[in-house]
């Protein structure tokens, strides 16, 4: 029997743009994996030297020189291990986007991404030719064959690999998170595993990227389709594979316990999690800023940031009105103590009463409306930024998808902020999200989350004044959104017509909104951003 190979899944989080960052964490954790697992070789995710997505930074021609700088430092590292990284490279005046293989400080290998995707939040098209040849390289006498994320979604790459003679295909990907997509890609690994008759080693990218989040999950499937061994969701990890040729040529993997499957509520609380506290330290901010009201959207959003960041590094602002109940006040105070967050109380009401004498003889004679309301909330918005410029903290927007998507909220007002945590987040999943982070331990008041949801803008004021009950909403916006479907499609489920076009007309004339909010995470299929880009002005 041949010596085993010793594998290293790399499954690290990199910066976008941060190449020499990015060099020294590439070259330090494949130290640590000879160290530690006695690596023979080391794998990392897509892209890893640049970070993904890099969009239009491929466009420059110093970025690109610079990334084979980075590669070229990698190189003279002469680890003790033989590496496998990507990164775009630009080759005749064509851009790829490239896998290479390191060996003793020398290139034997290199791989371009053939199938590029085009679709949600990529635009792969926009910057990379497609390659056109298979990979395979020789390890310990192991027939390697090389793939990019997006070519295992083909059965074409995989079967060019196969006919190469490849024994084991490795799979670099950068495949961002939405709450089915584990399901699917373990799915996909076992079709291709069958259909190849091989295994695959499956590297994935962990970590935020402003709207995205990666997950990892890295795994790695038998020729039979079998899950052998897993990396954990959402964390960093160095993941030892041993492969072997049997007597027999069989390529035989140890197999490992796999870790436990996470729920659909820990998932998308862990991804936020992750998503808010990269956003706050790749962009070098010192801590956030959030406006606590005692409502459900900011007791979830401040939870999840002291989750990201610590208690220290957030603060809180309550800012009541005459409209805010005492039972407003009293939960946003409580949770703040709870949460151990600094918190800064002030008053709008003398600074809203000042507002309106002012505009009273322009507005004589007209009866109060939304104009007042979100008033109160641009006043409040314009407290929170004055915090974010004098001490340098991101303010944290707190509304959710569901607010968004038919514009139940304020430009200039509550929509102001650097980053929106909840902007995939429906109503509903915000309370299964409040739920599920109380049941790790109680930071959020039951009173939040057991009082009917209000603005707290007007007298005696709740949200299904406004909207259809939130389960009815978020069920015709995740079908309308999310899954395109036509109305008469959504009329089947049972929801009145009435409502379905009410809620569709609030959808498309507050696009224009939706363009001026700031970035938020990305947790479903369907989220509003890059992901999903309508006309503002239109007629259908």
């Amino acid at each position: 029997m041949q010596k085993p190979l010793n594998l290293v899944i790399a499954q690290a989080n990199f910066c976008v743009g941060a190449l020499s960052d990015n060099t020294q964490k590439i070259i330090d954790l494949s130290q640590k994996a000879i160290t530690d697992f006695n690596a023979d070789c080391v794998v990392f995710p897509e892209m890893s030297i640049s970070g993904y997505p890099p969009e239009d930074l491929i466009f420059r021609q110093d970025f690109l020189l610079q990334c084979q700088q980075a590669l070229e430092k990698i190189q003279q590292a002469a680890l003790a291990t033989t590496l496998i990284v990507g990164y775009p490279v630009q080759i005749n005046q064509n851009t790829f986007n490239q896998a290479a293989v390191i060996k003793n400080g020398k290139i034997i290998a290199t791989y371009n991404k053939q199938e590029l995707p085009n679709y949600t939040v990529f635009d792969e098209k926009r910057y990379f030719h497609s390659g056109n040849s298979a990979c395979v390289f020789q390890l310990h006498g192991i027939k390697i064959g090389l793939l990019i994320c997006e070519d295992l979604w083909f059965p074409h790459p995989v079967q060019k690999t196969v006919e190469q003679g490849a024994e084991l295909i490795i799979a670099l990907n950068a495949s961002p998170f939405d709450y089915n997509k584990s399901q699917i890609r373990e799915s996909l690994l076992i079709e291709r595993a069958r259909q190849s008759r091989l295994p695959i080693v499956y590297v994935n990218l962990i970590g935020g990227q402003d709207e995205l989040v990666f997950d990892g999950g890295s795994m790695v499937v038998d020729n039979t389709g079998q899950r052998c061994l897993q990396a954990n969701y959402f964390t960093e990890e160095l993941l030892p594979v041993k492969l072997s040729i049997s007597t027999d040529s069989k390529l035989d993997i140890i197999h490992e316990d796999l870790p436990s499957a996470l729920s659909k509520e820990k998932k998308i609380y862990r991804a936020l999690v992750l998503g808010v506290r990269d956003y706050i330290h790749k962009n070098h901010f010192p801590g956030a800023i959030i406006g606590l009201s005692g409502g459900i959207d900011s007791a979830l959003t401040l939870a999840i940031t002291v989750d990201a960041i610590g208690p220290e590094n957030v603060t809180v602002v309550m800012m009541p009105s005459r409209y805010t109940s005492e039972m407003s006040k009293e939960d946003a105070l409580f949770q703040a103590e709870l949460m151990k967050v600094k918190h800064v109380n002030i008053d709008i009401e003398p600074v809203f009463t000042a507002f309106l004498n002012s505009l009273a003889e322009s507005f004589s004679g007209l009866d109060p409306d939304t104009t007042e309301e979100n008033l109160q909330a641009r006043i409040r918005g314009a407290f929170l930024m004055a915090f974010s410029n004098k001490k340098n903290l991101i303010l944290l927007t707190t509304g959710n998808k569901s607010e968004m998507s038919v514009g139940y909220a304020t430009l200039y007002g509550d929509m102001a902020g650097g980053f929106a945590v909840l902007k995939d987040v429906t109503k509903t999943m915000v309370y299964q999200l409040a739920q599920y982070r109380n049941s790790l331990s109680p930071v959020i008041p039951q009173r939040v989350i057991d009082r009917p949801p209000s603005a707290e803008l007007a007298p005696n004021q709740l949200d299904q004044d406004s909207l259809p009950p939130y389960s009815i909403l978020d069920e015709i916006l995740v079908r309308y959104i999310e899954l395109d479907q036509s109305i008469e499609l959504i009329e089947e489920m049972g929801i009145d017509k009435t409502i379905i076009d009410k809620v569709i007309k609030m959808i498309n004339r507050n696009e224009y909104k939706r363009r001026q909010a700031p970035p938020g995470i990305r947790i479903t299929q369907r989220a509003f951003g890059k992901d999903r880009r309508y006309p503002i002005t239109s007629g259908w």
